[in-house]
């Protein structure tokens, strides 16, 4: 989350006037993230967070995105649901964005989770697939593969500003990738950016997944190679084994992974380590001025990327059979 596009107190007062919130008691900025800007709205009514939708996000997916958060909930996912104006609408506009307000969420990310954490969020993850399997929508994801090759394109005239020689690096992976990518694999709606500030917890126990905005319909072990990214790295740049085993076995205790999935998470895990240090590179090449965000490094995702080109098998993750 962040904040790119600020809010008027005249501007919220005249959109908040379609919604039966009740009075406003405070309203102000959420700074972590990088993609939308986003407020917490406490009001009569309750507390809300109360999105203005950004960059990458095209307005035509919107209903997907709305659509997708309401029928996980009725399929016992936990996850924010939009809330609907006085005309039923879920989506408004707001400073010239696209806007909505959906429910808050009780609970905290972890900023150091553990193997028995992993283990609950591969279990979240498959519950997920499981539960979106019959959503009519679908999307395509943006942000695969296909759309790699502009992302490099944009980075390029300035990588090596980040670390020398990382331009040559970035293409020669993403050439390699093109060449190997998986297809086939088993799909359907994926959450595509399962990262720990999007998972929250109250004290223990996982209570509820967030942010949809990049789910799409991609391979269900793309996803799993995105978590394994995300939450099974030290600090130091170390790959957890221990927490890798706990997610996979968590994932695979809903939902076990076919033999061509599992030969194929080392390349899938390359692939989403590309993509999110291409993500983070123009991001971190093109912060807007005023932008209260903090980009993420893109450097860790090398690292990362340069991880899975050493694997062998799955087993390298802890799927030991």
């Amino acid at each position: 989350m962040a904040v790119y596009t600020e809010v008027t107190d005249e501007a919220l007062e005249t959109y908040l006037a379609g919604y039966d919130l009740g009075r406003v008691l405070s309203f102000k900025g959420i700074a972590e993230g990088v993609e939308n800007s986003n407020y917490l709205l406490r009001a009569e009514g309750g507390q809300f967070i109360l999105t203005l939708y950004e960059k990458r996000v095209q307005e035509s997916d919107l209903p997907f995105f709305v659509g997708l958060m309401e029928h996980l909930a009725t399929r016992g996912v936990v996850c924010p649901q939009p809330v609907r104006a006085k005309n039923g609408e879920a989506l408004g506009r707001l400073a010239g964005r696209a806007a909505a307000i959906v429910t808050f969420l009780d609970g905290v990310w972890l900023r150091r989770p553990q193997a028995h954490h992993c283990g609950q969020v591969g279990e979240a993850l498959a519950r997920m697939h499981e539960a979106g399997a019959d959503f009519a929508l679908s999307r395509v994801n943006a942000l695969d593969i296909n759309g790699w090759p502009p992302l490099v394109a944009a980075a390029a005239p300035r990588a090596d500003e980040v670390a020398p020689g990382l331009k040559d690096e970035m293409t020669r992976e993403l050439a390699a990738l093109q060449a190997i990518w998986p297809s086939g694999l088993p799909g359907g709606v994926i959450h595509a950016d399962l990262f720990p500030d999007n998972v929250f917890f109250l004290g223990d126990r996982l209570s509820g997944l967030i942010d949809f905005y990049f789910a799409c319909n991609d391979s269900f072990a793309y996803d799993l190679s995105v978590c394994l990214n995300a939450w099974c790295f030290e600090p130091d740049g170390q790959f957890n084994v221990s927490k890798g085993m706990a997610m996979i076995h968590g994932y695979e205790k809903r939902r076990p992974l076919h033999l061509a999935e599992v030969e194929a998470l080392p390349i899938l895990a390359r692939g989403s380590a590309l993509r999110f240090m291409l993500t983070r590179l123009v991001d971190w090449l093109n912060v807007p001025p005023g932008a209260k965000v903090t980009p993420k490094n893109p450097l860790e995702y090398l690292t990362k990327m340069r991880f899975h080109q050493r694997v062998v098998s799955a087993r390298d993750y802890g799927r030991l059979t």
